[in-house]
Formats: structure tokens, sequence, C-alpha cells
């Protein structure tokens, strides 16, 4: 037991942005309208891909996925970050920070493993050609999904479990504008050498699996490309694989920045800074990313358009 006063926490505070009151207007503005086009960009995403048959393929199923997932993902955090802001209130209740804390993990989870899979179908879909709609059948790409979202479930119910048997100290404070794992861990009183333990082991492999699988698929199609080098191939590879590139660079870099240079910078604003990126700017790049760099989704919102226009 860590020798800090103990006491029984009912509620956190979240000290949020580092923002003065006088830019609280712009700041809630600003970040209820990137909300806003999160939402509205990846449920557009999800109704192209719904109404079009020409999307009902594997890549188009793991996209609607992954839009619903960043949706899912924004909206954990950001409304009661919003809230926050407009009521001048700190507070957010024991039971509320858990569940966030919760559904957080599993969504962000979620990322890491739909990625994944969608390396691994652009591998298929470049290296395997011939054998696309064989080895990518509808039965292994609806359990590529059904056991990345068994996955994360158990990963973040896992972690909420081995968390609420803690005791937390006097000091509620959370110097961020959510509830984080590594924070809420900061923040106990009790021996958390098995909360570590689980995160550098299970939470680790969840980690590096997945990207592991991306690097060894992008490898593969690197390797396949430049065995018969040509201009044309390459640029039709890079028009097929270039948007999740972009996303997962992003996700990475973001998700880095976040839980792994963040703390050697030393200041809790950069690490809000980054938090904001992974969280709030993420998700409501990628369905600008998709939609600028991707024919199909251009073309499904064109007649999307025509449609909605024609029933005036």
């Amino acid at each position: 037991m860590r020798p800090e006063n103990k006491s029984s926490v009912s509620e956190f505070l979240l000290l949020g942005l580092p923002f003065s009151l006088e830019y609280q207007g712009l700041c809630f503005t600003l970040f209820l309208g990137m909300h806003l086009t999160t939402v509205l960009g990846n449920l557009l995403i999800i109704l192209l891909i719904r109404l079009d048959s020409h999307l009902h393929t594997p890549m188009y199923f793991f996209l609607s996925h992954l839009a619903f997932s960043d949706i899912s993902l924004s909206s954990v955090v950001v409304p009661k970050m919003l809230m926050n802001m407009q009521t001048q209130q700190q507070s957010i209740s024991y039971v509320g920070c858990i569940s966030q804390m919760c559904f957080f993990l599993v969504f962000a989870c979620l990322d890491n493993f739909l990625l994944a899979v969608m390396a691994y179908d652009r591998y298929v879909a470049i290296c395997q050609p011939l054998h696309y709609t064989t080895v990518m059948s509808q039965g292994l790409y609806v359990s590529l999904v059904a056991g990345s979202w068994l996955f994360c479930c158990a990963h973040a119910l896992l972690h909420t479990l081995l968390l609420v048997r803690l005791s937390f100290c006097a000091d509620n404070t959370i110097p961020n504008f959510y509830c984080d794992l590594t924070v809420l861990l900061k923040m106990s009183c009790s021996d958390i050498s098995l909360n570590e333990l689980v995160i550098f082991t299970e939470g680790g492999m969840l980690f590096f699996l997945p990207l592991s699988s991306i690097l060894g698929s992008y490898i593969r199609i690197g390797s396949t490309v430049l065995r018969v080098p040509s201009i044309k191939r390459f640029f039709k590879v890079f028009s097929t694989c270039g948007s999740h590139l972009f996303v997962v660079s992003l996700y990475y870099g973001t998700l880095a920045g976040v839980y792994f240079f963040s703390s050697s910078w030393g200041s809790n604003d950069k690490d809000i800074i980054a938090s904001v990126m992974y969280v709030v700017v993420t998700p409501m790049l990628n369905p600008f990313i998709y939609s600028l760099r991707n024919r199909d989704i251009k073309q499904a919102l064109e007649i999307f358009i025509n449609r909605a226009n024609f029933f005036k």
C-alpha cells in the first residue's frame, strides 16, 4: 500500500483543456464543430457504403466499422468535455469516469484491429488478386470483425475490473479532459503492479500484434511491387493503399504522441495536445482522407447527391 492518505472517491475533477476562460467560448465552438464533423462525416461514409451495392466488399465493410468506431471514440470523450466547458463544471462521477475509460479502451483497441484487418485485405487484393474472392470470403471478413469486437471488449473489461479493485488517494484531479487508464493508475493508493504487468503483457500484445500485421502486409505488398517495377503498377497500388497508409500513419503517430513520447516532454499541456490529436482530430480526418482519395466513395457520393436532388 502506498503511504498517501486514502479516501472514498465519489467523483474526479477533469482539468480539461489548458485555455483561459476568455477563450472558452471559442474553444467550445471549435470542438463542437469538429465533433459534429466527425459524426456526420463518418455517418455519411456508413450510409454510402450501405446504399451503394458496388461498395458491398470486404474493404468497405471494414471501413464502415472503422467509421462507426471513430464516431464512438469521439462521442465517448468530446460531449462530456463540451458540457464541462459550457457549464464551467469539472466533475465527473466515479462510475462515469470508469465507464468512459472502459468504452474508450474498447474503441481505441477496435481502431487498432480494424486497421490491421484492412491491411491484410489490401495484401490479399494486391499479392493474390486471382484468389481474392476465395480468400476474403464473407465468412472470413465477418469473423475478423466479430473477433476484433470480442477481443477489444474483453481487453477493456479486463482492465476495468483490475482498476475498480484499487483505492484512490485524496487528490482526485485528472490533468486531462478525459479519464485515461494510465492517469488513473498514477492516482491510485493501492499496489498497481498487477495492472502494470497486464498492461505490458496483454496490452502490449494487443497493440504490437496488429501493428506487426500491418507492417508485414505492407512489406509483402512492397516486395511484390518491386519484383516487377513499373510506374503504372506503382500508382495503382498507391491508389489502392494510399488512404489506408495515411490513416495508419496518423493513428499510430498520434497514439505514440499520447502514450510514448508525451510523458518525456515534461508538460501536461503537451500531453493534452497529443490527446486532442488522437481523440478529436484523427477521427474527424478519416472520412475526408477516404473520400478525397477514393474514387469509389466519390462516385457513391455523386450518385447519392443526384438521388437527393431528384426527389426534391
